[in-house]
């Protein structure tokens, strides 16, 4: 079977140091994956690469069977890929409900015609009410989001991703941040998108993020240093030394 990420010897450097190097591996469809690492490891630019926000030095990234390596972002996007930001980026004096119609303009054929108003889209904020009352926020369509929670902020994040109707969603730190409550309540969210949708997220909750994942890869200086299930990882002595040094 065609796997939803397929990452072969990628690199990048910024000035001549390596940010990540020679990384190589499988993400399969309907797969919920767990990327590892103290700060510094080379996850968040992992993403950036896969995403096309950064070019890759070397390597090819697929997506789906497709070759992306030299992609746009925007294309990528129309494959079925979305994400969210380790730092919340929205639009603070916007209801909720606009900032989901926002992220859909993108992927909007005629998100640049002139004669039809955003309000008269009719379609997008549909679809921006479904994405809210997929993590519970329904009820605050209409809040400004400056009025918001933080932990409610992190929800707006990924139903935005989540209107997309993404094949793979790259999740950086969704938990960051939040209060006990709000991480059971983004715990949730995330059990409940369906397996059709592939998760690939960077996470440092151990205890949530290890009953999320399927399998885990673990980064350190930007290589990948350890892979394998739940069990095989906890238990590898990588592991222990990534962490605690021994």
């Amino acid at each position: 079977m065609t796997a939803a990420l397929d990452i072969v010897g990628v690199q990048r450097f910024f000035g001549g140091l390596p940010a990540v190097k020679d990384v190589t591996l499988t993400v399969a469809v309907g797969e919920r994956r767990l990327l590892l690492g103290p700060n510094g490891a080379g996850k968040t630019t992992l993403f950036n690469l896969i995403t096309g926000d950064i070019p890759v030095s070397k390597g090819t990234i697929r997506l789906f069977g497709s070759d992306v390596t030299r992609a746009r972002p925007n294309q990528r996007a129309q494959r079925g890929l979305a994400r969210t930001y380790q730092i919340i980026t929205l639009f603070p004096k916007n209801t909720l409900a606009h900032n989901v119609v926002m992220a859909l303009t993108g992927l909007s054929r005629d998100r640049f015609d002139p004669f039809r108003p955003l309000a008269a889209r009719r379609d997008l904020w549909a679809r921006s009410e479904q994405a809210l009352d997929q993590v519970g926020l329904g009820h605050l369509a209409q809040r400004v989001v400056s009025e918001t929670s933080y932990g409610e902020r992190r929800r707006l994040e990924i139903a935005m991703a989540l209107a997309q109707e993404p094949r793979l969603l790259l999740l950086d730190e969704p938990l960051a941040g939040l209060s006990a409550a709000e991480r059971t309540q983004v715990q949730r969210v995330l059990e409940a998108i369906p397996r059709s949708v592939t998760i690939v997220m960077i996470e440092h909750d151990m205890d949530v993020a290890l009953a999320l994942a399927d399998r885990i890869t673990l980064m350190q200086r930007g290589q990948v240093v350890v892979e394998g299930s739940r069990a095989e990882v906890v238990a590898d002595p990588k592991t222990r030394e990534v962490y605690l040094g021994h």
